[in-house]
């Protein structure tokens, strides 16, 4: 008797077709047994496993939703309110799920739309032009970081990973600082990055720093998933992790700019 362990799994049931002339109790002929043996292997589609190409797809629907969500936030910036309290609160259940939910992950690109194109609205009226700069600026980082990404010029590393925690967690502080101060009037609209352009520049650029390292996890993740051959639907956590990392990258580069136009 064989162990009862590996009877549910076809991986460890393979060799039992191979060394036999019966499928599902039908008896094979030679030529139908060679026909079978000749038929190409599946492929992780027809496995229902993770691809590039189908990951790709899903990133690219995400987005198109995103857009058009932003073309009405855009139309009616008002929607930037409520599309930032809903967006994250979907953004911390699908955070928080184990199994990722498309609809959810759908659901939080439409509303994180409503957000990025109403708040591009406000600054686009404070400061004339400056959401073209933010929107080519920040395909400028992608687009770098993923040539740079695919080449094996960058990789996540264990030191560099810990570098990139202890920082980003410094940066969140510094701006829960920075907005207590703003709020309770101690210091300007923009906070301790509009006191001088130095200390906006340097704050920016480390900003881009780490979003670049972050879209570097976002794309090993990714590599991982694939080559782990994760199941297919975790094509649509992929998709969510670049959108956040995306999105943050823009709002921090427009808040950049327009600080640097005042």
């Amino acid at each position: 008797m064989s162990n009862p362990a590996f009877n549910n799994s076809p991986v460890f049931t393979t060799k039992a077709v191979v060394n036999s002339t019966t499928v599902n109790g039908k008896t094979m002929t030679p030529s139908e047994l060679d026909e079978l043996y000749g038929r190409p292997s599946a492929t992780p589609t027809d496995t229902d496993r993770m691809t590039y190409e189908d990951t790709i797809v899903k990133i690219v629907i995400a987005f198109g939703i995103l857009l058009a969500g932003a073309v009405v936030g855009w139309i009616v910036p008002v929607l930037a309110i409520p599309g930032a309290i809903i967006g994250l609160v979907l953004a911390l259940v699908n955070i928080f799920k184990k199994k990722p939910s498309r609809g959810l992950i759908l659901a939080y690109a439409a509303f994180e739309g409503l957000f990025v194109g109403g708040i591009s609205a406000i600054f686009e009226q404070a400061y004339g032009g400056i959401v073209p700069q933010a929107v080519f600026g920040t395909l400028g980082v992608v687009g770098v970081t993923l040539a740079l990404f695919a080449t094996g010029k960058v990789r996540e590393s264990k030191r560099a990973t810990q570098i990139f925690t202890v920082a980003i967690f410094g940066y969140m502080a510094f701006q829960l600082v920075n907005l207590v101060l703003v709020w309770t009037g101690v210091l300007p609209t923009f906070g301790v990055q509009s006191m001088h352009p130095l200390i906006n520049l340097g704050i920016g650029l480390l900003v881009v720093l780490l979003a670049s390292y972050s879209l570097v996890m976002d794309f090993t993740s990714i590599k991982r998933g694939v080559e782990g051959g994760a199941p297919r639907i975790f094509g649509w956590t992929a998709a969510f992790g670049i959108m956040v990392t995306v999105v943050w990258l823009y709002t921090e580069i427009l808040r950049f700019l327009a600080i640097f136009r005042q």
